[in-house]
């Protein structure tokens, strides 16, 4: 989001352009598209129309180069000045529900002839009681058009704002006003926190939600467990807020220590003249920050994820050196794919580290070094949607190329480090099989997140149990030892909306984590490679030590922070169940 300070004339005379906003509005959005590449959308507020003139735009657009689209028609309507306003909105679209469209990117509108009931609304999140929500709207009369978690809290922010406009409309009418100087006194009274505080209690879920109405007023608000992630900054010519720091500190060239995080359950409201205020709409739950934002999903551009990622890699030493029986001379390292690269670097570091401890002992020579080369490249984006089956799987395991003569075949081990391992798919139809034709004595792939064993619902598209290899390397293991039984009672205990535990950790508890890790590595090694294979996870004592402020696990651990997330869990267990195991 983006709130200009000063009058339009500041900025085209100190900047040249009066399209000083909507420009940052356009890098930051750019800056942060790897937080969604299926549609982008934006919003556009005017505060000096006059009666009869539109205050409100909005443009979006589907697929990868949506943000191109948009500001290029912008750019060639008529009415382009329809955009040059004081407040922004810019969202970009990553599915974690399954549908998709033009009618499922943010943001969402609802119209009114009122200025101040015109509503714009976009954020990061997943509601876990969708169905809670949805019958308290209508039990208030309401009619939501669909059943999506965006819709539901369009029209019960809308609903409350509503109320709002309403209960100023008596007020002031009481008090004698009417004509526009009701309508002034309404928008310059609006109390934006009134109407979060009647809205978000209901929600659970992990959420950063933004809105700005059609009279001026501006608002964000994050979930009471910080699941998703906000920050903000201001200075006397812009408020600007966005989930990454980093694209606040490129785009305005500012310094880190002026930007604020949004805390849990505050909202950050901006008022029609401008001013700012934090407020604190929910109280703060214990921070469950999520975790797979710092080792994945965000940029690793932000000075403290760069180094949260190196320590993650670094943690990793200890596992993997009885893995080469600790002989580094004849070990190369390397990575896949590229977003591994940071935690690639912490473990040369910790491998450094290792290694001087040993020439400091005058254990090894001190020429002796670690070996790093880039064994695989990603040479092109291969379109396997055009073909089908085994023509798909043979495209699929050309995704990535070797580097040959990288290392001493049938001498040298090879440590490949991944971020993380959800599916295998890509190791299983290509990683594996390519790594093989390099001939190494063993190879060693290492994930720098721990085993993924449970869906996310706040936010990150991993929502089934079946499609997690860890899930499935335990299944197997429950029916190689004959537990096979285990899994019916999970599924009888899921049907139990009483039980407040977590009834599918029983699925992997009779299993160390290194049990699940050599059974997912059997799983994925393709028949006919001939090179021993290996897998090694992240510990969860790691991920801790490496993000401290990041506590928010679930998908490794299954604890979730919220009942709705334990409940839609216990939901897709007996889906996975009835859909694939019972007779």
């Amino acid at each position: 989001m983006i709130r200009l300070l000063k009058p339009m004339e500041y900025y085209e005379e100190k900047y040249g352009t009066k399209l000083y906003g909507l420009n940052k509005l356009y890098l930051l959005m750019e800056k942060q598209h790897n937080r969604g590449q299926e549609g982008a959308g934006i919003a556009c507020v005017k505060l000096q129309a006059q009666p009869g003139d539109d205050y409100m735009f909005r443009e979006r657009a589907v697929g990868t180069s949506a943000i191109t689209e948009i500001f290029n028609a912008i750019s060639e309507k008529t009415e382009m000045s329809h955009f040059v306003g004081e407040l922004y909105m810019g969202h970009l679209r990553y599915s974690t529900t399954g549908r998709s469209g033009l009618d499922y990117i943010h943001p969402f509108l609802r119209r009114n002839n009122w200025r101040a009931k015109n509503l714009a609304l976009c954020g990061n999140f997943n509601l876990t009681n969708v169905d809670e929500v949805f019958q308290s709207i209508v039990a208030k009369g309401q009619h939501p058009r669909r059943y999506a978690d965006t819709h539901i809290m369009l029209e019960q922010v809308g609903h409350r704002l509503d109320r709002e406009v309403e209960r100023l409309y008596s007020k002031f009418l009481d008090e004698g006003l009417e004509g526009l100087p009701l309508t002034h006194a309404i928008e310059d009274s609006m109390d934006i926190g009134q109407v979060l505080r009647t809205s978000s209690p209901l929600w659970d879920g992990g959420y950063v939600m933004c809105g700005i109405t059609g009279s001026g007023e501006m608002f964000s608000i994050r979930d009471p467990w910080g699941i998703r992630t906000a920050f903000w900054y201001q200075d006397e010519e812009i408020l600007v807020l966005a989930s990454e720091r980093p694209v606040i500190q490129t785009t305005l060239n500012v310094e880190a220590s002026y930007i604020h995080e949004l805390e849990p359950g505050q909202a950050l409201i901006v008022r029609k003249s401008g001013d700012m205020r934090l407020l604190q709409v929910n109280a703060a739950r214990e921070k469950r920050a999520c975790s797979f934002e710092r080792i994945y999903f965000s940029r690793g551009s932000d000075k403290d994820i760069y180094q949260e990622r190196k320590e993650l890699g670094r943690r990793l030493v200890g596992q993997i050196l009885p893995a080469v029986d600790h002989d580094i001379v004849h070990t190369v390292f390397s990575y896949i794919p590229n977003t591994s690269e940071v935690a690639y670097y912490g473990l040369l570091e910790g491998m450094d580290s290792y290694l001087n401890e040993l020439k400091s002992k005058q254990i090894i020579p001190l020429s002796t070094r670690v070996r790093s080369e880039k064994v695989a490249i990603k040479d092109i984006k291969l379109r396997t949607f055009i073909t089908e089956g085994n023509s798909r799987d043979d495209l699929a395991a050309h995704v990535y190329d070797i580097t040959y003569g990288s290392l001493e075949p049938y001498t040298d081990s090879l440590v490949i480090i991944d971020d993380s391992i959800v599916r295998g798919t890509t190791l299983r139809q290509s990683i594996i099989r390519i790594l093989d034709r390099l001939h190494p004595r063993k190879t060693i792939i290492v994930s720098s997140a721990p085993q993924i064993r449970y869906p996310d619902y706040y936010g990150i598209d991993m929502s089934s149990m079946d499609q997690f290899i860890a899930f499935k390397a335990a299944v197997a293991l429950l029916g190689e030892r004959g537990l096979g039984s285990i899994i019916d009672d999970v599924y009888e205990s899921c049907k139990d909306d009483s039980l407040t535990d977590n009834p599918v950790k029983d699925i992997y508890a009779p299993f160390s984590d290194e049990e699940i890790s050599d059974k997912i590595a059997e799983l994925l090694t393709p028949p006919d490679v001939k090179t021993e294979v290996r897998i090694i996870f992240q510990t969860i004592d790691g991920l801790h030590a490496a993000c401290p402020n990041h506590l928010g696990d679930w998908y490794f651990t299954g604890d979730y922070p919220t009942p709705g997330g334990l409940r839609m869990l216990k939901r897709a267990f007996i889906d996975y169940y009835e859909n694939h195991l019972a007779h």
